[in-house]
């Protein structure tokens, strides 16, 4: 069969959840035993988003090859349980250096190189490039931001530009919000019909419309969109808030959303294969009778007069993953690490568990370094994420071996202890000021020693986690920590690099930091087993 073509476009609000809607589109196809591929195309000028604060745009997604993408690559995965990779993730940024080096080379003989037809035929090429690769039957296109913007207008050039080509084989699929305002009462519809009017100015009528709203729609709104944006009430599609993401594929298919694609498409009609997935909701939404606190130390939660979830979304699910599997509910604190640094530990209070996530830089470091010393010495279950493994390695340092002011070289270059340093390659990277896709990223593989924490839980010698990072536990002082009963429990194949630090089982119930991140590797039907120690030892 021809590759089949589902963009799926934004309306009104950026954050609406294109991302998930792909993702479960993607799930039902693959569920009714097609290959599926989706790809996201991004705004922005940056070449992925490894260089991008968390706050600005949430949690960047670490790919098992390395790519820094966006936190909807990361659906997914989830969704798919598939790894993504980098001809999954585009941005603006991207498209114009390739056809900027390809005119530099003189690959276009001499043509004057303008944004129609030589960007939009990048893009395209991306597409259907991804689907050659893939050999997949369908490629799911997130647009990202919303109709109207100037950012994206090429990504809707491009998707209008398939359509023309492709007839019968291109749907484009409007994701948009549908407000119900507190004063009136009930949704209004207008919004979308503007942005569907957006949509038709570009030369793009939209095949579906999937109706993010607080409630389901009521017929009279889908007759409202059906007369207003010339389609069919029962393409109308209802997603309304739910209690959890992982529901959107079932209220999708209980709308015969799937099999609507497949009939416009002039596809076999397939049943999907979704009861595993439903069992996973039964857990979901069966609160477990024990409930674990977890305080969570960070540096990327404010924003404005505002908490933002999105900037450790992967950690976030991670843990939910893990209490789902073992029937446990969890309440999660996010505490400021800037707040601990100046007023004191006495923020945390008795939590279950500590985390100490990712982080950069100085700011608010203080405050996680007393987190990781709170937890150790009240034998508080701990996990240090990156970062958090970093800072435990510091902690453990000042307070055990009695370095004084032992630190990390990234917040003090003229420490007497440098506990954690820069190796070598790096140096060069940063002498250079070469920021961007220069850390060590990606899938690394780890020996782990037996009789650990970490070998109990991994049940193997052998295991990877996907790293993000530029500073390492400086193996100089390897013989001072274990000599003070630290166990490195793991040290890479390849550079004999510190991978997991831990206390033993006699010392202390769970504390554990790795400079991997498992975050990035957990999935709703397969939870992390770091995440699942964790949580086992959080509930006891």
């Amino acid at each position: 069969m021809h590759a089949k073509y589902i963009f799926v476009s934004g309306g009104v609000i950026s954050g609406i959840g294109k991302g998930t809607t792909v993702a479960s589109i993607a799930f039902l196809l693959k569920s009714a035993g097609y290959k599926v591929a989706p790809i996201k195309f991004e705004n922005y000028l940056n070449m992925d988003a490894g260089t991008i604060n968390p706050i600005e745009h949430g949690d960047p997604f670490l790919c098992e090859d390395g790519t820094e993408a966006d936190m909807d690559i990361g659906s997914y995965e989830k969704f798919l349980n598939e790894d993504m990779g980098k001809d999954n993730f585009v941005t603006m940024g991207q498209i114009y250096k390739t056809v900027i080096d390809r005119e530099r080379r003189f690959e276009y003989n001499g043509e004057d190189v303008e944004a129609i037809p030589h960007i939009t035929d990048e893009i395209i090429k991306r597409i259907v490039g991804l689907g050659q690769k893939k050999n997949a039957d369908f490629i799911i296109i997130e647009l990202g931001g919303t109709a109207g913007e100037y950012q994206n207008i090429f990504y809707y050039e491009a998707s209008r530009i398939m359509t023309l080509k492709n007839p019968g084989d291109v749907l484009h699929i409007h994701v948009s919000y549908v407000p119900t305002p507190s004063h009136l009462g009930e949704p209004k519809t207008k919004p979308t019909q503007l942005s569907v009017r957006t949509l038709n100015s570009m030369g793009i009528q939209p095949d579906f419309i999937i109706a993010r709203s607080e409630k389901y729609l009521d017929q009279r709104r889908r007759d409202r969109f059906a007369l207003f944006c010339n389609m069919r009430p029962e393409d109308i599609i209802s997603n309304p808030d739910l209690t959890s993401v992982y529901e959107i594929p079932l209220i999708l298919r209980k709308q015969d959303l799937d099999k609507k694609i497949l009939k416009k498409l002039h596809l076999p009609i397939k049943e999907s294969h979704v009861k595993e997935w439903e069992e996973l909701l039964l857990k979901i939404k069966k609160q477990g009778k024990k409930q674990v606190e977890i305080a969570i130390v960070g540096k990327y939660f404010g924003t404005g007069d505002y908490q933002l979830r999105d900037s450790y979304a992967a950690l976030f699910d991670a843990i939910d993953h893990a209490c789902w599997s073992l029937g446990v509910s969890v309440k999660t604190r996010w505490i400021d690490a800037e707040k601990v640094s100046k007023i004191g530990v006495g923020l945390i209070g008795e939590p279950d568990g500590v985390i100490v996530p990712i982080g950069w830089g100085e700011r608010g470091t203080e405050g996680m370094i007393k987190a990781a010393s709170y937890a150790r010495i009240n034998n508080i279950p701990y996990l240090g994420l990156c970062y958090g493994m970093q800072l435990a390695v510091v902690a453990f340092a000042r307070d055990v071996l009695g370095y004084k002011g032992a630190n990390s070289t990234e917040n003090d270059p003229k420490t007497k202890y440098p506990v954690i340093h820069l190796i070598e390659k790096q140096k060069e990277f940063m002498e250079k000021r070469a920021y961007g896709g220069t850390m060590r990223l990606g899938g690394w593989e780890a020996k782990v020693q037996k009789n650990t924490i970490a070998f109990d839980l991994y049940k193997t010698s052998r295991t990877s986690e996907r790293h993000r990072h530029r500073f390492e536990f400086n193996n100089k002082y390897t013989k001072d920590f274990e000599a003070k009963g630290l166990v490195i429990s793991a040290r890479s194949v390849s550079e004999n690099l510190v991978e997991i630090i831990e206390l033993s089982k006699t010392i202390h119930p769970f504390y554990l930091g790795t400079q991997g991140h498992p975050e990035y590797k957990s999935r709703p039907l397969h939870p992390h087993p770091i995440f699942l120690g964790f949580i086992k030892a959080c509930a006891a």
